[in-house]
């Protein structure tokens, strides 16, 4: 849902533009959602939630995170690196690769601090007035906050993020986009088919991966794919939950209690 509303080329760049203040961003040359990177064969594929350049040629990814994974700092190194890959062709310069930002919108507090914000760049440790300056930045936003440490519009959007209602108006232009989005047809026809394909994708390499005699730590491994994908397709609780019951052939409280490890607990 949040790649198909950021294909509105001015929504999305007034969401950047509220997390990037600094920054001027003219125009946003082509939203693309879902853009599937893969280097080579045996590489591990990702597929990016809405990949966006400017009209400097600065790249932004932006990926809303529903549920806690505990790995989205090395999944931002490696989002890192597989768009560094896709900026410069064999026989370009270095100097060639543009700025580029790796922004997670998350619900939760990933590091614990209370802070809504939270930007990583490269710096030295002896003397952290030395920047590297590559150019590579990774944002990790909190909805779940309450410090004052970041602006009203981007607060505003946050806020809308947590579920709290905005009479900000980019927060209602999006609500507006997110009902139009429901009612149609073909984007949930959409949205059904890649959340399908994506887990016969999940378990077909579970299942190539998996060794015999491991079968604990694959069910485990196949519940808390079944959770991730579900919270990331914007799936509730309870389906999640029978989602979990069905793939796996288990119990409603065995169910709650990998809902519980991997996602978030539902009693």
């Amino acid at each position: 849902m949040f790649g198909k509303i950021m294909q509105d080329a001015e929504l999305c760049k007034e969401l950047l533009q509220r997390i990037l203040p600094d920054l001027e961003i003219d125009h946003i040359e082509y939203p693309e959602a879902q853009k599937g990177i893969r280097p080579d064969v045996d590489a591990k594929s990702v597929r990016l939630d809405v990949y966006v350049r400017d009209g400097k040629g600065t790249v932004y990814d932006i990926e809303m995170q529903v549920a806690d994974t505990k790995e989205l700092p090395k999944r931002s190194r490696y989002y890192q690196s597989m768009i560094d890959l896709q900026m410069i062709d064999k026989g370009q310069h270095y100097k060639e690769l543009k700025p580029s930002y790796i922004i997670f919108i998350c619900p939760f507090d990933l590091f614990g601090k209370g802070r809504h914000l939270y930007t990583f760049e490269n710096i030295c440790k002896e003397d952290t007035s030395v920047s590297l300056k590559d150019g590579a930045a990774r944002i990790f936003l909190n909805a779940d906050s309450s410090q004052d440490d970041v602006s009203q519009e981007l607060k505003a959007f946050l806020d809308y993020v947590a579920g709290k209602e905005s009479e900000d108006d980019f927060v209602q232009r999006l609500a507006e986009a997110v009902k139009q989005a429901r009612r149609n047809r073909e984007w949930r026809h959409e949205y059904m088919t890649l959340l399908m394909r994506d887990q016969e994708n999940i378990e077909k390499g579970i299942e190539k991966g998996m060794k015999k005699g491991m079968e604990k730590g694959k069910m485990e491994g196949r519940a808390e794919e079944i959770i991730e994908t579900g919270f990331e397709f914007g799936l509730s609780e309870n389906d999640i939950l029978a989602r979990l019951q069905n793939k796996l052939d288990i119990s409603f409280q065995a169910a709650q209690e990998y809902l519980f490890r991997f996602g978030k607990q539902t009693v």
